[in-house]
């Protein structure tokens, strides 16, 4: 009698363990075939975390050294003298440019312009664009292309300059390339690149999925075109995230 009452539990467990096989390997199998076991199942795992490599902005470092905006003083599209202490206490966006430029500075500015917008009304928020071809580009024609593509921001300042000291500015303060090339399209090269600088100046970016810095950020491609011809991501997006961390800093 009580080997039979033995062999009914064990075939009630059979039971069970044949109910639960049917109900939920399935289930089980299908989730893992979605990677949402691998992606969502894990403790403490949320869209917060899963970009902790982004959440602390890097100091571009050159030498061991946190790099800042070097000093600079140049006229803008009203006439005035802007240097970098005009940006001290804002966070704000280095671009260089030329108002004739016929390849990706109107993506650029476009681009600019939709950032802009998008903190409209922050007092500490600008954008500094250097142009590199100030032998045509004057006050009066920087406050043309400012007018034209809507550049409202007080902070956002259109500099004309020296053209040498221009240049170096780029190349060596801030290692964004620009040239001088009669043989390409427009008569100069620039990086189509953006750089963030901080409240105090210094040169920051967020860091890639395997903690390393940035550095720039593209600023060709729209948030509307999400990505180019090359598979290439758009970075507006985490451009603006960045900049509204540093707000907060």
């Amino acid at each position: 009698m009580e080997n039979k009452k033995t062999n009914y539990s064990y075939i009630g467990i059979a039971f069970i363990i044949l109910v639960f096989g049917i109900i939920f390997v399935p289930k089980i199998v299908d989730r893992m075939s979605n990677q949402s076991v691998v992606e969502n199942d894990r403790l403490n795992i949320n869209d917060d975390t899963t970009s902790e490599p982004n959440k602390d902005l890097a100091f571009i470092q050159i030498n061991g050294e946190a790099k800042k905006v070097p000093t600079f003083s140049f006229t803008n599209q009203n006439g005035q003298t802007i240097t970098n202490k005009d940006y001290e206490g804002k966070v704000y966006i280095v671009e260089f440019f030329f108002t004739t430029c016929p390849t990706i500075c109107p993506r650029m500015s476009s681009n600019l312009v939709q950032i802009q917008d998008s903190f409209k009304g922050i007092q500490n928020f600008g954008v500094a664009s250097f142009t590199i071809n100030p032998a045509h580009d004057t006050p009066e024609v920087l406050k043309a292309y400012a007018e034209q593509y809507g550049m409202t921001n007080p902070n956002w300042h259109l500099m004309t300059g020296d053209q040498e000291q221009i240049y170096k500015l780029a190349n060596e303060g801030f290692n964004l390339y620009t040239a001088e090339d009669g043989e390409v399209e427009g008569g100069f090269e620039h990086s189509g690149n953006f750089a963030l600088i901080d409240k105090n100046g210094f040169i920051r970016s967020r860091k890639d999925v395997s903690g390393n810095p940035m550095i720039y950020y593209n600023g060709i491609i729209s948030e509307r075109e999400q990505m180019d011809e090359d598979g290439q991501s758009q970075e507006i997006s985490i451009l603006k995230e960045d900049i509204a961390k540093l707000l907060k800093e």
